[in-house]
């Protein structure tokens, strides 16, 4: 690869993510906060890349350095929105990056391309979910989508999980995006006993966590577990856990440390998604390392559960899913679709191979900044 004279420097913005860096911190994060997590740290790998990392301030020193990442503090969840702004902005001064990326639509994704416009950084965006490109997140959120589509008309560069997306993003906004699938770490794979049925993921309402405790209901025989953590502001979650203690064959865990998350998957038959909407959820890929196959009610980004034969797709019908289960558990059936999920992983989510391309994009974008300069 063709080295420039200079080290790109390149900051990525995910407040919730410090927990991921330090997993002494408890805290909620999502996927949007792992796939930077795990891009940021692998950058930080190549010398030539200087990579900064801002979060919200948990406590720890005003900046450090984990992983090769320099991490630097900003904002509390506590404080009103402009004291949040203005932290924001001098971390972002202090980082003093050439490009700046954030994923998810909010407030915090216009403060960060008003900060490129007035600095003449680089301004970089990557999706989240679904509804951000298919134009359902601006119908529900009209304030704040309207800010993030006009952040999102700024960015040199958008970044979307499938060509699902790309093709949304083009058509409800005239977008263009380059598609990248979520990347992780894949560890080696060392079967073990599997004993259950998984679901894993955050309170939020989309996610519909409620219907794994009746899918449950439906297979007493089965042992099922459910690690749900309690979403940002979810005052319906203790209502949850109340109906969860009533299911005899179900364990519902709150917390699970992300390091020790990879043992549950690898310790369960098949993973179960229930969301509405998702982009590319970083819990299959987490499926798919462990070999374990997704059972998903209505996410199947670009098809791929059908053409890699490494889970079943629901369609969004409820008895489909049930049925559905029923047959990855006869004559464990579910064995041989998380082979399939693994080579699919393997071939497709390695962040060692995707990171290069994200390599080429960068190095291309500052070659043509330091052309406009001269």
């Amino acid at each position: 690869m063709n080295k420039l004279n200079k080290s790109i420097k390149i900051c990525f913005i995910a407040p919730k993510a410090y927990p991921l860096f330090n997993p002494n911190q408890e805290g909620v994060f999502g996927g949007a906060e792992v796939d930077l997590y795990y891009l940021s740290t692998e950058l930080a790998k190549d010398e030539h890349f200087k990579v900064s990392f801002i979060t919200a301030d948990y406590g720890q020193e005003k900046e450090q350095t984990i992983e090769n990442v320099r991490i630097i503090k900003s904002l509390t969840f506590k404080e009103n929105p402009l004291a949040a702004a203005v932290k924001i902005w001098r971390a972002l001064k202090r980082v003093d990056a050439g490009a700046y990326m954030i994923k998810t639509y909010s407030l915090g994704m216009f403060l960060v391309a008003l900060f490129c416009r007035v600095h003449k950084r680089i301004f970089l965006y990557r999706s989240a979910s679904q509804s951000e490109g298919d134009g359902s997140y601006l119908k529900r959120h009209r304030l704040v989508g309207w800010f993030s589509k006009v952040a999102l008309r700024k960015a040199e560069v958008v970044f979307v999980q499938n060509i699902r997306d790309q093709k949304n993003f083009m058509k409800t906004m005239a977008v263009q995006s380059v598609p990248i699938p979520n990347a992780h770490r894949l560890a080696g794979l060392s079967e073990q006993t599997r004993d259950s049925i998984i679901w894993v993921g955050r309170s939020v309402e989309v996610k519909r966590p409620e219907l794994f405790l009746q899918l449950a209901e439906q297979f007493p025989q089965e042992k099922f577990i459910m690690i749900c953590q309690r979403a940002t502001g979810d005052e319906n979650y203790e209502n949850l856990v109340n109906q969860a203690d009533k299911i005899k064959n179900l364990r519902f865990i709150q917390r699970v440390p992300f390091n020790e998350i990879d043992g549950y998957f690898r310790r369960s038959k098949i993973f179960v998604n229930t969301s509405e909407a998702e982009g590319f959820p970083n819990t299959f890929i987490q499926a798919c390392i462990a070999g374990t196959p997704i059972l998903s009610l209505n996410v199947n980004p670009d098809g791929f559960l059908d053409e890699f034969h490494c889970g079943i797709y629901a369609d969004d019908k409820w008895q489909k899913l049930i049925d559905s289960l029923a047959s990855l558990l006869e004559n464990e059936r579910y064995i041989e679709l998380g082979r399939n999920a693994r080579k699919y992983v393997e071939e497709k989510h390695d962040i060692v191979k995707i990171v290069e391309t994200y390599k080429t994009i960068f190095e291309n974008l500052m070659k043509a900044e330091i052309s406009r300069d001269h």
